[in-house]
């Protein structure tokens, strides 16, 4: 994958992905050959267009493994024509949700096999996997109020308007993903201040690549 890093964010509705990718894209606009900041469902015209079909509830007709294929399909279209490019050429890409996210929100119920959706995943992937991946975890009724004050006027998408033990049970699936890979996933306690989760952020960075010995933009270890 070349010598880019490749770094994604995870969680429940209004845990503050956005916000914190944002403040870290400001401070690694300083050190990085180039940064790339993308999204999942999204990144390229093709997956844009798939997430207005599967947000906007059109998908949810096809049951949770058909969602888990729409999301692979577009992912796959991220990966080859934004992200392994942008890795390649030595770049840090940000990502606002990855594959975790299909595992989570269409494994939660347990609807789908984990073995189809680990199968689905490895083909999906085919090898471009994040070298570091912040989890982000608050208490569903704090976030989902987030994503309501968020949103305005706006009416809830897919995700945001399942019944609140689905949520529940994604957190609960998150919080499993980072236990299952902690050499991989940092899980940060996304209910305290945003200066507080950005620091925290740049901590686990800087150890994360003085462990394993990494090239790191210059200063990122400071």
């Amino acid at each position: 994958m070349g010598t880019g890093l490749f770094i994604t964010f995870e969680g429940g509705e209004g845990a503050g992905k956005s916000t914190q990718i944002r403040i870290l894209g400001g401070r690694l606009r300083d050190y990085a050959r180039e940064l790339v900041v993308t999204r999942e469902p999204g990144g390229t015209d093709l997956a844009e267009r798939l997430r207005a079909f599967i947000l906007g509830g059109k998908a949810k007709q096809f049951g949770p493994l058909g969602e888990a294929v729409l999301f692979s399909a577009a992912r796959i279209d991220h990966i080859d024509r934004v992200i392994a490019p942008a890795i390649a050429r030595g770049a840090v890409v940000l990502c606002d949700r990855f594959a975790d996210s299909t595992r989570a929100y269409q494994g939660a119920r347990g609807e789908v096999d984990e073995k189809v959706l680990e199968a689905l995943e490895t083909t999906t992937l085919a090898g471009c996997r994040p070298d570091l991946t912040f989890i982000l975890d608050l208490a569903p009724e704090v976030g989902l109020a987030r994503a309501r004050q968020r949103r305005g006027e706006l009416g809830a998408d897919r995700f945001e308007s399942e019944a609140d033990s689905f949520h529940h049970l994604l957190r609960q699936k998150f919080r499993d993903i980072a236990s299952d890979d902690p050499d991989r996933c940092r899980l940060i306690d996304a209910t305290q201040s945003e200066t507080w989760v950005a620091a925290a952020i740049w901590r686990a960075i800087a150890e994360k690549f003085r462990q394993r010995e990494r090239a790191v933009p210059v200063g990122l270890a400071t």
